[in-house]
């Protein structure tokens, strides 16, 4: 089944209010996107403070007693495999390096049948010595966030000195064979607006895969600014001073990166617009938190607790059942350009990139 095309404009016309779901056991909404890629949120816990993820005390982690454990986790997992027609898992955090056991989990995951694509969102530190370990697990591929290459203004973003431990674990995921390596970059106006091609330069001179992604309003202190935002157009015409970019021959899909091949290719890179060019209406996401609550958005206003469900003995049906419940009222756009828009209380390191 293929989703139906929501450009935004198109939005306010197709509420799909009152249709009935169909008797399908995809994840599929009431607009016709199935999802069919799951997020996972292995912690909160994180061990950078990112300015625009959370403030430099860090916040009240959840109590460990929230958090599903390794068996709920990979229950979960495998009904949205065996039962739900996920194909592609990621997992993310908080910092997914922190959760015990990843390897382990990672593992597991490689032997469900059929077998997912299986990705990490991380922010490099550690990863240098993790990095052959999980690709022998079965992580296929991987994304390391980063956000400058200046010792100095990485210490400002983060409040930690650890840039080689990216730059390192960088090297080792290449060398692990978790091609291709992407990095993922936020650029932020009077921060780090002037790199955009410094990063691109670095990417293509180490074979990675650059994405900028536009800065969103998901952080704890809820001080997103829209002017202080570096707009794709922004990125996009930083990085033409610099290198030609031709489009990308290939099918965009449901990837949220609209992709340009550098200097003619092979490299490529790719700018994620996700405020100024949404894409939600070819969005195949549903989410699924740390302490067991599906999303169906990163900007959802409520949440299915699973969790619940698992330790009050539900069988797998009944489990499955009420994520299809979640996903067949998944909204029709995040809605950060409605005047009425209001951020999540959950930020990001508590939802999952």
């Amino acid at each position: 089944m293929t989703a139906v095309d929501l450009g935004m404009p198109r939005l306010p016309s197709l509420t799909g209010a009152g249709l009935v779901r169909p008797d399908i056991p995809v994840l599929i909404d009431s607009f016709g996107r199935v999802a069919t890629d799951l997020r996972i949120s292995l912690t909160d816990r994180c061990n950078l403070r990112c300015a625009y993820c959370m403030p430099p005390e860090g916040l009240d982690w959840m109590p460990g007693s929230q958090l599903l454990s390794d068996g709920e986790l990979l229950r979960l997992i495998t009904i949205a495999v065996t039962r739900l027609g996920v194909r592609e898992l990621r997992f993310t955090g908080g910092e997914p390096l922190l959760r015990r056991g990843l390897e382990d989990i990672v593992a597991a995951c490689a032997q469900l049948e059929p077998r997912p694509d299986i990705s990490l969102t991380t922010n490099g530190i550690g990863l240098g010595r993790r990095a052959a370990g999980l690709a022998e697990a079965g992580l296929d591929r991987i994304n390391v966030s980063l956000d400058t290459l200046r010792p100095g203004r990485f210490k400002a973003i983060t409040h930690r000195d650890r840039l080689p431990d990216v730059l390192e674990g960088l090297a080792a995921a290449a060398a692990a064979g978790l091609a291709p390596v992407k990095v993922n970059s936020v650029l932020m106006r009077g921060v780090n607006a002037d790199e955009a091609a410094g990063l691109l330069r670095f990417a293509v001179e180490h074979g990675y895969e650059l994405r900028f992604i536009e800065q969103m309003p998901l952080d704890a202190q809820h001080a997103w600014d829209r002017a202080g935002m570096v707009t794709a157009e922004e990125i996009i015409a930083s990085l033409q001073a610099a290198f030609r970019l031709d489009p990308d021959p290939r099918e965009r899909g449901a990837a949220p990166a609209q992709t340009w091949l550098v200097n003619g290719g092979p490299r490529r890179v790719g700018v994620i617009g996700s405020v100024t060019r949404p894409f939600c209406g070819q969005c195949d996401r549903t989410r699924l938190t740390a302490d067991g609550q599906v999303r169906s958005c990163l900007f959802a206003a409520t949440e299915t607790d699973l969790r619940a469900l698992l330790r009050g003995s539900a069988d797998d049906e009944e489990i499955a059942g009420a994520w299809r419940a979640a996903m067949w009222d998944k909204a029709a756009g995040h809605g950060i350009n409605d005047p009425g828009f209001l951020q999540p209380p959950r930020p990001m390191s508590a939802i999952g990139g």
